[in-house]
């Protein structure tokens, strides 16, 4: 059986978290691993004994691998890949949302992408969550009839009670760190999206993007609005959700539960374990396993997989957008 040679840049979380699934797939060889905190690098070397273990990514040429993941903090990810094409270190690079930090630095790594790279993708893994994916499939076929407005939230008490001016404040704002899942949602759902109206409210310190709205439009018409805040009550665990009306009907759909509500009054509720929510290993969640699954398969058969850099290019552009529009008022 061939297998992908992969090597895994950031041990944090996400990285962690990643290594591990990495480590269980049969058509996977996780090769190496970087980490620039020396710490980290002594435990992992102590570890996985068979395991490369390096502090800087351009150290990974000598290793060849065959794909990178990327699991370094937002503002990072432009430098890391950057060095990935420039040096010819590997062709198959996956990253976790959002791309990069802005979208004149996502725009550059979609062109080095395009000239230089092979299977590209993002980790808006929403997209591989059983409840988005049965979302989606209704939309598809037409159930809720023609659709009139939706709202979208991503919601967390991450930051409810940071102090001020805390060294716990990450730096970037909540749309990129949290919103950004439902932005890509609703590109997958209903297309492109135009900003109108943003509102951008600092609540931790000046200058803090810790609340987010935004009106939207689709090209073909479609009315929606996006609310993010990381310092919002009730929400231990982070929830992206989505709020669909139709002509036909009324779909709400988060991470765990989708419940569709029709006009005739037939309403129909499915939760994760209704619709098959089962991964032969299962660590944060099992959409992480099969994002890892369909990066890997791409590469094996040679196409490409979603959501890929240019998609998520869309999202920065939003992003972009929200921020400019908001700066106007």
């Amino acid at each position: 059986m061939m297998k992908v040679k992969v090597a895994v840049v950031g041990l944090g979380k996400m990285g962690l978290l990643h290594a591990s699934l990495l480590n269980v797939l049969p058509n996977v060889e996780l090769i190496a691993l970087c980490e620039k905190n020396s710490f980290i690098r002594r435990f992992c070397k102590k570890t996985f004994k068979d395991i490369n273990v390096v502090a800087n990514v351009k150290e990974l040429s000598d290793i060849d691998p065959d794909a990178i993941y990327v699991t370094t903090p937002i503002f990072s990810h432009f430098p890391v890949i950057k060095a990935i094409y420039t040096e010819e270190i590997a062709h198959n690079i996956f990253v976790e949302k959002p791309l990069a930090s802005s979208y004149t630095k996502a725009m550059e790594l979609c062109n080095l992408a395009r000239d230089q790279g092979r299977v590209n993708m993002v980790g808006y893994n929403r997209r591989f969550t059983v409840t988005f994916r049965k979302a989606k499939e209704i939309l598809d076929e037409g159930t809720l009839g023609e659709l009139v407005f939706f709202e979208g939230y991503a919601y967390s008490s991450d930051l409810l009670e940071v102090e001020v001016n805390s060294k716990s404040l990450p730096r970037d704002g909540v749309l990129r760190d949290l919103g950004c899942h439902v932005i890509d949602l609703a590109f997958w759902f209903f297309g492109e999206l135009k900003v109108e109206i943003a509102e951008i409210k600092s609540i931790i310190s000046e200058g803090s993007e810790d609340f987010v709205y935004l009106r939207i439009k689709t090209l073909e018409g479609l009315e929606g609005e996006i609310k993010s805040s990381w310092c919002m009550k009730n929400y231990r665990l982070p929830e992206i959700g989505l709020i669909i009306r139709g002509s036909k009907g009324i779909m709400k759909v988060n991470d765990d539960k989708l419940e569709l509500k029709l006009s005739n009054d037939k309403t129909v509720t499915w939760y994760r374990h209704d619709l098959g929510d089962n991964v032969p290993f299962l660590l944060g969640g099992a959409e992480y396993f099969r994002e890892d699954e369909a990066f890997i398969r791409a590469i094996l058969e040679g196409h490409n997989v979603e959501p890929s850099f240019q998609t998520a290019l869309k999202v920065e552009q939003v992003i972009a957008q929200v921020k400019e529009t908001a700066r106007k008022k």
